[in-house]
């Protein structure tokens, strides 16, 4: 879903056939990066985690020279990306998966959209804070449901103490570094029960369908478990 909601936001923002240089923070394994590289665009990882980065490193040998030159990796924390890279160096900027392991998100945004060109495109994908109460409700754990209304803190899968984002706040913070929030969307509306490792549905396609129509139609998407929210640099 998150692929998808990039492509059309990239799409709607640079000309066709625009090669756009692209930074992924907090890439993780390189999934999201790869798959940019292997667009055509140049992609820079930056990641902490060495056992992320051995697994990043260990895909993009496996790529054909061409896509291997078009994507580098750092090792480097996602609030220090002054130190790495001049301000305005990229078009596109993720954050995907990250925010929810930091105490203070607001010096890590504003760091990410000074790293954005004019014009540039800054996608964040961050933990629902309006929403904490729909897992533990949907699993008929009534107490966890009833405290993670007036929270934003939660246990995440890994059993990691970490932390959600509401959209308001996400919105004010944006609005304040010079990179409106342009467009949101809602991920994993429905599936967000689902069972880490499940097998995938045989009509896989139309829950894709069902979920994309939700995580971009209200009140649906407000309830999702994640926010993907896009915001464009002035």
């Amino acid at each position: 879903m998150v692929s998808r909601q990039l492509d059309e936001q990239i799409a709607a923002r640079f000309a066709v056939g625009r090669r756009l240089r692209v930074l992924d923070v907090g890439m993780g394994q390189g999934t999201q990066a790869l798959r940019l590289a292997r667009a055509g665009h140049t992609v820079t990882g930056l990641e902490r985690d060495a056992t992320m980065i051995a697994a990043a490193r260990e895909a993009l040998a496996r790529e054909p020279e061409g896509i291997r030159e078009r994507m580098r990796i750092i090792e480097g924390d996602g609030r220090d990306t002054g130190v790495h890279f001049l301000p305005g160096s990229f078009d596109v900027v993720l954050c995907h998966g990250v925010l929810m392991y930091v105490e203070e998100p607001d010096p890590l945004v504003a760091g990410l959209a000074r790293m954005l060109a004019p014009g540039g495109l800054l996608s964040l994908l961050v933990r629902n804070g309006d929403a904490l109460a729909m897992r533990p409700g949907l699993a008929g754990d009534w107490a966890g449901a009833l405290a993670a209304f007036d929270t934003t803190a939660y246990t995440n899968r890994l059993g990691l103490d970490v932390r959600a984002d509401r959209l308001k706040d996400l919105t004010a913070t944006l609005a304040g570094i010079g990179a409106p929030l342009r467009a949101w969307y809602g991920v994993r509306v429905f599936t967000d029960t689902a069972a880490d490792g499940a097998e995938a549905p045989e009509d896989l396609q139309t829950l894709l369908a069902v979920e994309e129509r939700a995580g971009r139609t209200d009140p649906y998407r407000g309830v999702a478990a994640l926010l993907h929210l896009c915001g464009v640099r002035g």
